[in-house]
């Protein structure tokens, strides 16, 4: 019997049970079993008779494919012997309590934050982001649209570029599409440009995220010490550097930008934004296009991610951003 069919079996045996009264009085009364409103006995059969099947071990077997079929019960307890939900839940309390939090020290983009309450209870908490501008309007759409034009303005400001998207995924996939914006602005297939430059002090997940996009946009991915970047070897369409880098250095990239700028190439900064509350922002630079991820600013962290990247650019190059672009209407 595949696992599926001996669980929904179990279930139906168990509800059918249950209604027929064998449960003692002083049992749980928020078992799953009364909670389930699953189909009973009678409602599977019905359903497998207009299929045509004669059972649920039938109906897994022309289903399943063999192979991947378990083709034994699994060893789990009926649904009646289950502990009630508030059991349940204070003995998963009593497992969790066992976890030991360290301090997290890998770095690369993902960093533990203190996000100050005053910033909890009126930003990322306030319900005017989540619930009706007005009461025939169900849609949360008013106040996600203000948070996202928030967010733009907070990145443009912080990364000194004019113009900044409602969000990407994560950081390394803001990276492929700021390579991919390098990549068309420089003409794409119709001219020699086929390389991107890469420093090799950029965290890996985004270095390895790269290499499987400019395989399919059939660039050549050089990895490297940006500081010694041999530019007649190649034609760059871009260079992209960590800012500061992922083991924590603080470069001043100037002369790389304006050696980019003179060989047409553009310049790409995966900046950290909290750091950027400090330190010169990369629009100073003359940076063409700003890329990170919002984690810095309180998102937890998730186990990994993702949390919402981010990329600023130029008011030139508005038409090649990708993602969305919250704009502020004037009525005339």
């Amino acid at each position: 019997m595949s696992p599926t069919a001996a669980a929904q079996s179990n279930a139906a045996r168990s509800i059918s049970g249950a209604a027929a009264g064998h449960s003692h009085l002083l049992d749980p009364s928020d078992t799953f079993v009364r909670r389930h409103i699953g189909p009973a006995e009678a409602e599977i059969h019905e359903m497998l008779a207009s299929m045509g099947y004669a059972s649920l071990n039938e109906f897994s077997d022309a289903v399943v494919p063999a192979p991947i079929s378990l083709n034994r019960a699994l060893d789990l307890p009926g649904a009646s012997h289950l502990r009630g939900e508030s059991e349940m839940l204070a003995e998963l309390k009593a497992m969790a309590s066992q976890n030991q939090i360290f301090r997290p020290m890998i770095g690369m983009g993902y960093h533990d934050c203190i996000t100050p309450p005053v910033i909890l209870r009126n930003i990322m908490e306030n319900p005017g982001w989540y619930t009706q501008y007005t009461p025939y309007q169900a849609e949360i759409s008013q106040g996600r649209l203000e948070a996202l034009l928030n967010f733009q303005t907070m990145v443009a400001d912080l990364t000194g570029l004019p113009l900044a998207g409602a969000s990407l995924l994560d950081e390394s996939t803001a990276a492929a599409e700021a390579m991919g914006m390098c990549f068309a602005l420089a003409g794409g297939g119709y001219t020699d440009t086929r390389a991107f430059f890469v420093a090799q002090d950029c965290h890996p997940q985004t270095i390895e995220l790269l290499k499987s996009r400019a395989r399919f946009l059939k660039l050549r991915l050089v990895v490297g010490d940006p500081m010694k970047i041999n530019w007649d070897q190649d034609s760059f369409c871009g260079v992209l550097v960590q800012y500061p880098t992922t083991n924590g250095g603080l470069l001043d990239y100037r002369a790389l930008v304006q050696e980019a700028h003179a060989r047409l190439a553009m310049a790409v900064f995966s900046a950290d934004l909290l750091a950027l509350t400090l330190i010169t922002p990369p629009g100073e630079f003359g940076a063409d296009i700003a890329i990170g991820s919002a984690q810095r600013f309180g998102v937890p962290m998730g186990f990994g991610g993702p949390h919402a990247g981010f990329l600023a650019t130029k008011d030139a190059f508005k038409r090649q951003m990708p993602g969305r672009l919250v704009g502020v209407s004037k009525d005339a």
